[in-house]
């Protein structure tokens, strides 16, 4: 007979012949090592997408405002990170973190917008 061991802790397993895992806790901590790296990255971007969010709301509480980028760069905006791009019939181009965006004027001076129902 094959002596199985649990993936996480080796404790000696009795069961099912497919048994990984002793239980739920070994299963979710193995998973979660395994997982650790992706999910570091992941959470990384996302808190800096929510502070572009949060930025682009604070400075923008009425719908469209334009400002210089020195004040969105002082507040801690990352211009590199964001949700979706919207190009118009034009060829300008809108930055979007969710709902709140922003598009680049002439002489570093930036329109920030609140994303429409028609924009997709």
């Amino acid at each position: 007979m094959e002596v199985r061991n649990c993936l996480e802790c080796t404790t000696k397993l009795s069961g099912r012949k497919d048994q990984k895992f002793c239980g739920d806790y070994c299963r979710n901590s193995y998973n979660n090592r395994l997982n650790e790296d992706a999910n570091s990255i992941v959470r990384r971007v996302n808190r800096i997408l929510r502070k572009n969010r949060r930025i682009l709301y604070k400075l923008n509480p009425n719908g469209k405002k334009t400002l210089d980028g020195i004040s969105l760069a002082e507040e801690g905006f990352n211009f590199h990170y964001f949700t979706n791009l919207y190009k118009t019939q034009k060829g300008y181009n809108y930055y979007f973190c969710y709902e709140y965006g922003y598009i680049k004027l002439d002489n570093d001076q930036y329109m920030l917008v609140q994303k429409q129902d028609y924009v997709r």
